[in-house]
């Protein structure tokens, strides 16, 4: 297991899925944890488990569509811990529809919540991590930035968007000593993927060599080596963690 003994991690939509993996599993390699999202009530419950198990973790309000909240949550994290080491955006949503019928909403909501947000806590938590000489950021983003999928253009664009951003802020922060990757997920069984009925279930199983869907642990174990000292000199790489689905460079 990576061990991130005193390290301070931000981990973003918290509450749920795949961001709470990464929270519990930062938590177990030791490093305290800032929980983030807008439910306050499910980041508590697992701040608790947590804390339970004999980790650290404190709970932040913090809706990534706002810009306002992200600055005043990201001033609360900084007030609490003087810094944060290791980011990870994972906060998402989707509105899938095909692209003649998307409503212009539901194209900016996906873009301003899955990339805006992103870039703007980073752009928030940044610079102790610049004094400091020492960072790691993560981005969650999805085989769908990579391949493409019908009745997702909103959802594949913000997660391409999102590969886009971590190569070029790798580029630009790595002689500080801070590394930028990406995981991008396959199918994972999480309650964003829950509402997909048996047909589209059956329709992905076929596309996964490994035949089964992923777990929010596999992903939050690929996220905690990636802040580990293990992977000190891995940065502006895209981690598939798919089950085979997308293979390539």
């Amino acid at each position: 297991m990576a061990n991130l003994q005193g390290r301070i991690a931000l981990v973003t939509g918290a509450s749920q899925g795949i961001g709470r993996a990464c929270a519990l599993e930062l938590a177990r390699a030791g490093a305290t944890v800032a929980l983030a999202a807008r439910n306050e009530a499910k980041l508590a419950e697992a701040a608790a488990e947590i804390e339970a198990a004999g980790g650290k973790a404190a709970v932040f309000s913090l809706d990534v569509a706002s810009a306002d909240s992200i600055s005043a949550g990201a001033k609360a994290i900084l007030e609490r811990f003087g810094k944060v080491e290791i980011l990870v955006n994972n906060a998402g949503i989707t509105r899938d529809g095909l692209v003649l019928r998307m409503k212009r909403p539901d194209w900016d909501d996906v873009l301003t919540t899955n990339l805006t947000g992103a870039f703007l806590l980073t752009q928030a938590i940044l610079s102790p991590m610049l004094r400091n000489r020492w960072g790691r950021i993560i981005n969650i983003t999805s085989v769908v930035g990579r391949t493409g999928q019908a009745g997702q253009v909103n959802y594949a664009a913000s997660k391409a968007g999102l590969i886009g951003m971590t190569l070029s802020l790798a580029r630009e922060v790595a002689s500080r000593g801070i590394t930028v990757n990406a995981v991008a997920p396959g199918y994972i069984e999480t309650p964003m993927t829950a509402v997909l009925d048996e047909k589209q279930r059956t329709a992905m199983m076929a596309q996964i060599p490994l035949g089964r869907p992923g777990t929010d642990l596999e992903i939050a174990q690929s996220v905690a080596f990636l802040a580990s000292d293990g992977a000190a000199y891995i940065t502006g790489h895209v981690l598939d963690v798919n089950g085979g689905m997308f293979m390539g460079g």
